[in-house]
């Protein structure tokens, strides 16, 4: 009996040991297998700015780099770690990238390891091709938005008119009616005086006219030089809900001088190709224009590299570069003073203050009126961050009432931001 149990607990023992050194042969196994999830997030901080998995930018595309290299992963190691190294040595295909890409040497990442590289060849090989931005089908869906959302001004001024015309209508068939009555009694009423020659009728509709006339020729005075919605098509499609939307770019990347100076910049070329020189195409959502049609992102890329003279085969400018003619939107008097660099970092004001949701826009149009008088209503309602900004250090009576609780907050008018000279002088 003694002995079956002893066999017993000794087949159990030799069954967790082989268990367990399953156990341990699958975790090393699983722990030495590249992983493609770390290959992306390596590849992503340290490869992107230059590769790509599937397309030539600044460096070749990485797809199929193994096979390239004859599968010596071991070599491919060493490129990654010192790629000097490597050409010095004479390697063929080594030196034919050297001489291909003009003598530009890849830099070295003696910080990664085997490990990492392996894993970055892991994500490179299992990595799946960005799927074409799929036809618009927004075109008439757009229209229709359009027709729908339109002014109904005009609408509304033919019924006013028709409702005008039944009025005068029964006015007359009242008269006559009174007249019949009157002549059917015996009473002698006099001949009703037409409309068109009733002296009161005729001082009513002047004196509408009137009314109509100034309101229209006052309120046209008064939009003089105002562009309000104005959204002129541009040069190169370029999208702001694309750019400053979905990819999060900085207004101050591109309009640099928004925070150093007056005027906020528009970007100059070789900004645009900062990053263009690598992204040669356009895989995002469909563009399309305020008419409803339809924009290739990747012909409007074309462009701007027509424009600077950028040859993407070649990866380098082969011809020279002409000035992109954009069409101005927002345009103050010229007796306006206006200052971004106050507005965005004295008031610490975003760009949305003014410009709207430019952040949405496709194509940009002015938000805002930019009138003197919207902008005297935003410095009465708006509040400046007073507390520990050095901008407003002078204004000592104004902190102390803040201090003592006499007020809670202050506003740009009562720092002077309704004074004349503020924006006139």
């Amino acid at each position: 009996m003694y002995r079956r149990v002893s066999n017993h607990l000794r087949k159990q023992f030799v069954s967790v040991l082989i268990l367990c050194a399953g156990l341990l042969f699958a975790f090393s196994s699983t722990a030495n297998a590249a992983d493609a999830a770390k290959g992306k997030a390596i590849f992503q901080q340290n490869c992107a700015t230059c590769h790509n998995v599937f397309k030539k930018v600044t460096g070749p595309a990485l797809q199929g780099v193994v096979d390239r290299w004859n599968g010596d992963v071991k070599k491919l190691h060493q490129w990654v770690h010192n790629s000097a190294s490597v050409l010095a040595s004479g390697d063929v295909y080594a030196n034919g990238l050297f001489k291909e890409y003009n003598g530009q040497q890849m830099p070295a990442f003696p910080a990664l390891s085997d490990d990492d590289i392996d894993n970055v060849l892991e994500y490179i090989k299992t990595a799946t091709p960005p799927v074409a931005a799929t036809a618009a089908t927004a075109a008439t869906g757009g229209e229709a938005g359009q027709e729908e959302g339109g002014n109904n001004s005009l609408l509304f001024g033919i019924i006013t008119l028709v409702l005008a015309v039944v009025a005068l209508i029964l006015l007359q068939i009242n008269s006559n009616l009174n007249k019949l009555a009157a002549d059917k009694e015996g009473v002698a009423v006099p001949e009703p005086v037409p409309f068109y020659k009733n002296k009161a009728y005729i001082a009513l509709v002047i004196f509408l006219l009137f009314i109509i006339g100034g309101y229209y020729t006052i309120n046209g005075a008064i939009s003089l030089g105002r562009q309000k919605d104005y959204q002129p098509a541009q040069p190169i499609f370029y999208s702001h809900k694309v750019h400053a939307g979905i990819n999060q770019i900085n207004c101050l990347y591109c309009h640099a001088g928004a925070e150093k100076s007056k005027h906020a910049m528009i970007p100059s070329e070789n900004i645009c190709m900062n990053c263009h020189k690598a992204i040669n195409e356009y895989h995002g959502p469909d563009l399309v224009t305020v008419e409803g049609k339809r924009v290739n992102g990747t012909a409007e890329i074309q462009k701007l590299y027509d424009a600077v003279g950028w040859d993407k085969e070649k990866g380098k400018y082969t011809k020279p570069g002409q000035p992109i003619a954009w069409n101005r939107i927002h345009q103050l008097p010229d007796h306006v003073y206006f200052n971004h660099s106050q507005h965005v970092v004295a008031g610490k004001q975003q760009c949305q203050t003014c410009h709207g949701p430019i952040q949405e826009m496709d194509e940009v149009k002015q938000f805002a009126e930019l009138s003197m008088g919207w902008c005297i209503n935003c410095h009465r309602t708006t509040k400046v961050q007073f507390t520990e900004n050095k901008y407003y250090s002078i204004f000592t009576k104004l902190h102390d009432d803040v201090k003592a609780g006499k007020i809670d907050s202050v506003t740009v008018e009562q720092v002077g931001g309704t004074e004349c000279q503020k924006c006139h002088y």
